[in-house]
C-alpha cells in the first residue's frame, strides 16, 4: 500500500503543478494516452488495447484530447480512408513539462530522505519490477473488474 500511496502522491502533486503551468485539463489517463499515441498508436482500437480499456473509452479519450488540442487526426498518406492520430506541439509540451515536474518531485524526495537512500529504493524497485516500469495499461488495470 505504501507503493501505491507513493505513486498517488507523485501523480497528485504532478497534476497540481501541471494545472499551475496551464494544463489544468490534463488527467493521468490523458498523459498515458498521449504517450501511447506518441509511441505510434494511431487508432481507438489500438489505444484501447494499450491502455486496457474498451474501444469506446479510448475513443472518448481521443475526442477529449483532440478537443483540448493535445492531439489531432489527420489523413493517413498511405490510406486516405484512415485517420492517424498525431500528438500536437501542445501535447509534446505537456509531456515535457510533466517529465520536468516528475524530476523536480524526485529531487524533492531526495532532499527529504537523502540521495543515497532514494537511489537504494530505486535500485530495489528496479529489482522487483524490472527496468522498464512504465506501463501504459495502468489506468485500465486500476479500473478493471476482478471478475473478468
Amino acid at each position: 500500500m505504501l507503493l501505491i500511496g507513493g505513486y498517488r502522491s507523485l501523480v497528485d502533486a504532478a497534476q497540481v503543478e501541471l494545472a499551475a503551468r496551464g494544463y489544468e485539463d490534463v488527467r493521468p489517463v490523458h498523459d498515458l494516452a498521449i504517450r501511447a499515441i506518441a509511441s505510434g498508436i494511431d487508432s481507438a482500437s489500438e489505444l484501447g488495447r494499450r491502455l486496457a480499456v474498451s474501444k469506446q473509452a479510448a475513443a472518448k479519450t481521443i475526442g477529449v484530447l483532440q478537443k483540448r488540442g493535445y492531439i489531432l487526426r489527420e489523413e493517413d498518406p498511405a490510406d486516405a480512408r484512415r485517420k492517424r492520430l498525431i500528438v500536437t506541439a501542445r501535447g509534446l509540451d505537456m509531456l515535457r513539462e510533466a517529465e520536468e515536474i516528475f524530476d523536480d518531485l524526485r529531487n524533492k524526495w531526495a532532499r527529504q530522505i537523502g540521495v543515497i537512500q532514494l537511489e537504494e529504493i530505486e535500485k530495489h524497485l528496479a529489482e522487483l519490477v524490472g527496468t522498464d516500469p512504465i506501463r501504459f495499461d495502468t489506468s485500465g488495470w486500476l479500473g478493471r473488474d476482478l471478475g473478468e
